[in-house]
């Protein structure tokens, strides 16, 4: 290209160094209060609390406090908590004449759970050939390893 004569030339403006670098990090910054600003409101978006409920301002109340000599008899023995898998769950560590007859039905099918044992313990091997029963046969509802419910049907259904 020939050269520009000089006084056609666009003067040139001094960028003073770094004046890129500080507006980048303002956009970013502006980008991130954005961001959270906008996160924030989704969390905290909701139905208002009713207040009502609410205990009246003031100092805690606490009732008259009176000695009692005798102490209160044991009530019933509170029940176990249930199963959230359900009743009749077995997972690792449980034993039994019911894991055993998981282990049995379990050797029935091939290759689930070969060459292992009907020792009535639920252990890492018997972990690993539910989990296997469970994704060959595509048994979803039961946690990985776990014989729920809904491995148990779909076992009891292929065994006798």
């Amino acid at each position: 290209l020939p050269p520009v004569a000089p006084e056609l030339r666009r003067p040139t403006r001094a960028v003073p160094p770094g004046a890129g670098l500080r507006r980048a990090a303002v956009a970013v910054a502006v980008l991130a209060a954005a961001v959270i600003g906008f996160g924030g409101a989704l969390v905290l978006r909701g139905e208002p609390e009713d207040d009502s409920a609410a205990p009246a301002p003031g100092p805690p109340r606490s009732a008259p406090s009176t000695p009692d000599p005798t102490p209160a008899p044991p009530g019933p023995a509170a029940p176990a908590p249930a199963d959230p898998d359900g009743a009749g769950t077995l997972r690792e560590g449980a034993t039994g004449p019911e894991v055993t007859e998981l282990q049995q039905r379990l050797l029935d099918i091939p290759d689930v759970y070969r060459d292992g044992s009907t020792s009535g313990s639920y252990d890492p091997t018997l972990t690993a050939a539910v989990a296997r029963f469970q994704l060959w046969y595509g048994i979803r509802g039961d946690e990985t390893g776990v014989y729920g419910d809904d491995t148990r049907a779909a076992l009891e259904s292929r065994t006798s």
